[in-house]
């Protein structure tokens, strides 16, 4: 009111000012006309009659531009609420997750011994076969030993047979003397003797078996260098395609505590697994066999399919926030997918049929959040905001009861909530499940100015 009363004073001040020189003028003129008219013998009744009527339309002009003015103050106040439409739609609920795509069945290749590296025959990308030839280690050394071993192995077979001749020796002189001493009625030889001779036999035996126990160990030992000349040479295990090569001729391979990884095999790249890390706010409504749609920066305009193999239960722990790795198998059968790439994937929990929706901003609406100003509020009323925040405070807490949630209409120039109860939300559009709300009913979204 107190702009009002601003903005009409200047145009009060100039009026009254310009009628005071009309006045002036006027005064004038009437002092003129009245010695005329005294002279005449007329009447200035005439003047005073003009007078009233300027003052009168003064008024008039004064309450039209007051007028004006508050209306179009209570115009620049009011408020004009955004709605939107409650509808029936589908509604599809997904979770998002981040990943890498890794092969089905990735095996790396390395070696057990120590050595140089000779030669390598495979490269990046190529396809490799079960027992192809992928690199020679120097195996001079290891030769040396082999040879090593069948020497001894062959010395130890002659020492069996030096061995067994003994022991043919000590039994056949042990069966003469038996045989003399049983036709000399026990006499000759003595007993000394034939005990000594017995002695003799048994170590004979002792003698082979030893021999044996030799060639035994040589053969074992011949084995185990065959083998490490065998390593040296490195062999494929699958079927597959070689994603990294780690080692170059001439390079030093130290096996010491566990073998060097030299190269890395993918079995199929036509079938591969996102790994993806769901948090844990959203694990409860990923199962297997849900399907699942991702993007990759290599194919921006591209989407892939795949669908949830298994949850591990495990949990991951990075910056406090806790995630559980999900593996999504995918079809990868014109091999445009490569392992290692990143994806964003949305995986599909929930799906709806005509179900009745409406935005979530309407969910957070609330009168309280904006001013008290309505453009059907009377004036009495803006100037006693109070009364009517708490007269609508008491509406929201009856209203709200019994765990529903509000939304707001426009009915007859005032706010009127609505009590309903939801559902699913894919973060967007919410799913009504109970209430009062119809297809094209308009609820307050937002207010403006």
């Amino acid at each position: 009111m107190l702009k009002l009363l601003i903005a009409v004073l200047p145009i009060s001040i100039f009026l009254r000012g310009h009628q005071r020189k009309i006045e002036q003028k006027k005064a004038m003129d009437n002092s003129k006309q009245a010695d005329i008219a005294h002279i005449l013998g007329i009447d200035n009744g005439a003047g005073k009659s003009k007078k009233k009527w300027f003052i009168i339309g003064f008024l008039i002009i004064l309450l039209i531009i007051t007028g004006l003015f508050i209306k179009g103050a209570e115009k620049s106040g009011a408020i004009h609420y955004l709605t939107k439409p409650v509808y029936r739609g589908d509604l599809t609920i997904k979770v998002s997750a981040t990943g890498t795509l890794v092969p089905t069945n990735e095996i790396q290749v390395g070696s057990e011994l120590s050595g140089i590296i000779r030669t390598v025959e495979v490269d990046y990308n190529d396809r490799v076969k079960p027992g192809q030839v992928m690199a020679r280690l120097d195996n001079s050394r290891l030769k040396a030993e082999v040879m090593r071993s069948q020497a001894a192995l062959a010395s130890a077979k002659a020492g069996l047979l030096s061995a067994q001749s003994n022991l043919w020796e000590k039994q056949r002189k042990f069966s003469r003397m038996e045989h003399a001493y049983e036709k000399s009625h026990h006499k000759i030889p003595s007993l000394d003797a034939m005990d000594a001779a017995k002695a003799a036999l048994e170590n004979a035996r002792a003698g082979e078996l030893s021999a044996k126990a030799v060639i035994m160990e040589s053969e074992a030992t011949l084995k185990a260098n065959m083998t490490d000349l065998s390593k040296t040479i490195i062999y494929s295990p699958i079927n597959g395609i070689v994603l990294t090569r780690n080692v170059e001729p001439g390079q030093t391979v130290a096996a010491s505590f566990q073998a060097p990884v030299l190269f890395t095999l993918a079995e199929d790249l036509t079938r591969m697994e996102l790994d993806v890390n769901v948090d844990e706010a959203d694990i409860g409504q990923v199962h297997p066999g849900q399907d699942t749609v991702f993007t990759v920066d290599a194919y921006p305009d591209r989407t892939f399919h795949g669908k949830i193999l298994k949850i591990h239960y495990s949990s991951n722990t990075t910056d406090g926030v806790v995630t559980y790795e999900t593996v999504i198998g995918v079809k990868n059968t014109d091999l445009a997918l490569l392992p290692g790439m990143t994806a964003s994937s949305d995986i599909t929990v929930k799906k709806l049929k005509n179900v009745l929706l409406i935005s979530n901003a309407a969910l957070r609406f609330t009168p309280q959040k904006n001013k008290k100003s309505s453009s059907n509020v009377s004036f009495l009323k803006k100037l006693l905001p109070r009364h009517h925040s708490r007269a609508l405070k008491r509406k929201i807490k009856i209203t709200g009861a019994n765990g529903l949630k509000l939304v707001w209409i426009q009915r007859k120039g005032s706010l009127v909530p609505i009590g309903i109860t939801i559902g699913a939300t894919n973060g967007d559009v919410t799913e009504v499940t109970g209430g009062k709300l119809k297809p094209g009913m308009r609820l307050i979204t937002n207010t403006e100015l």
